[in-house]
């Protein structure tokens, strides 16, 4: 009998957003953040509906916006195309996956009492913490406002 556990393919489900804001594919997640089948579908649902909600709360002026303006869903609201799809679905989708990412990487971190695990542990937080600079970088494209803050000391 061997050791080895295999991580069997996790079931594709789409997770339904308000209307306004586009649908997430949790397969879509899974394979452009690399999340493997070791992250179940319910966990990866659970962070997954967490950054739809921080998302959709950071987003609800901008929505609200485009809604007077008569544009009922992110797709319609005019912009240009990469690859057929709206760069804001785009953005908004890199927003959301990247807040998933972060939280996925903080609960699926390898805690191990080894250097090497200590290492480890390091590299996935600061993982962690690229994924959240990415989505503040996506809300801020989204928001037509500069990715640089200055301060002065």
């Amino acid at each position: 009998m061997s050791g080895f556990v295999g991580n069997a393919p996790a079931q594709p489900f789409t997770l339904t957003n308000d209307g306004f804001w586009p649908d997430i594919d949790a397969a879509h997640l899974r394979e452009r953040q690399r999340i493997g089948g070791n992250v179940t579908n319910a966990r990866l649902e659970e962070a997954a509906v967490a950054a739809m909600i921080s998302v959709n709360r950071e987003l609800r002026t901008l929505k609200l916006r485009y809604m007077a303006l008569g544009h009922d869903t992110l797709e319609a609201v005019p912009a240009d195309k990469i690859n057929n799809e709206s760069e804001l679905v785009h953005t908004y989708r890199r927003a959301i996956y990247s807040e998933a990412s972060a939280e996925v990487a903080e609960r699926y971190r390898n805690y191990s009492a080894t250097e090497a695990g200590a290492a480890k542990g390091e590299a996935e937080d600061q993982t962690a913490d690229d994924y959240r600079r990415d989505k503040r970088f996506a809300i801020r494209d989204l928001l037509g406002i500069s990715r640089t803050t200055v301060e002065l000391l």
